[in-house]
């Protein structure tokens, strides 16, 4: 079994793979100072949910865009796993061509998210990443990662307004019944949401008229769900395929 670990800047996600099917996985809080003992705990817990020995994890894979988290990763996995994982980085091999003009500034999510979704879904793709950021990477149709957008996430933008507009509440993140709204909190969450919606079109739509043939989107993340689902410009929401991308890219090096 491997242990593939996608740390982002607001979550963690876990997956257990036993070859290539999913056993489990798990979403958890990022915590910057987490320590080392503290995943141990966590993996412990989560495991004994599953009913998974931590003694049938023979390989980790890590993918982090959060440079704390890695050494006490790292340190835990030693410790917990006696294994040396595999962190992603522009030198780690994953078949793909990086034609950005600094490949190590290519975060390793999106690295990871262009890996599964080109052997998944080949090109040209464009992949729609709802994190913290909302990331747009673009796939040329022979697997070449060309580059891409990086916007605010939704989250972000909510906080933002909610910070710096003195009378306006905090609002919960829900789609609502009509744009037009008919008192604020209602009027907030339309323009959020609806508002986000038609950022995320506008870039799909300049993204494709960049791109060669007939160009599939696919959206992941936390809140690919919310917005994706509401937008006939993202053709399929894949939820898990960073994880995929993790298990891809170490059969590819284990192999080697």
């Amino acid at each position: 079994m491997i242990l593939a670990t996608d740390v982002g800047n607001t979550n963690i996600v876990f997956g257990v793979y036993r070859d290539r099917e999913l056993l489990a996985h798990w979403r958890i809080f990022t915590d910057r100072n987490r320590m080392a003992d503290e995943y141990g705990v966590i993996w412990k817990s989560l495991f004994s949910y599953e009913g998974i020995e931590m003694n049938q994890i023979k390989a980790i894979i890590i993918s982090c865009v959060v440079p704390p988290a890695i050494r006490e990763l790292e340190k835990a996995s030693s410790r917990y796993f006696g294994l040396k994982p595999i962190i992603i980085d522009h030198k780690v091999e994953t078949d793909i061509k990086i034609a950005y003009e600094n490949p190590r500034e290519v975060g390793a999510d999106r690295i990871v998210n262009a890996v599964a979704g080109y052997q998944q879904y080949g090109g040209p793709l464009i992949i729609v990443d709802f994190g913290t950021a909302t990331t747009f990477d673009a796939i040329s149709h022979d697997g070449v990662y060309l580059g891409g957008v990086i916007s605010p996430g939704i989250q972000i933008s909510t906080e933002a307004l909610f910070r710096y507009a003195a009378k306006l509440p905090r609002v919960e993140l829900v789609k609502p019944d009509k744009v037009i709204g008919r008192n604020t909190v209602h009027s907030m969450q339309s323009g959020i949401v609806y508002g986000y919606i038609s950022l995320v079109e506008g870039i799909i739509e300049r993204m494709s008229r960049e791109l060669e043939g007939e160009v599939q989107v696919i959206a992941t993340g936390g809140l690919a769900e919310l917005i994706a689902s509401e937008t006939d410009k993202v053709h399929k929401i894949d939820p898990l395929l960073t994880l995929k991308g993790l298990r891809i890219i170490y059969e590819r090096n284990e192999n080697r």
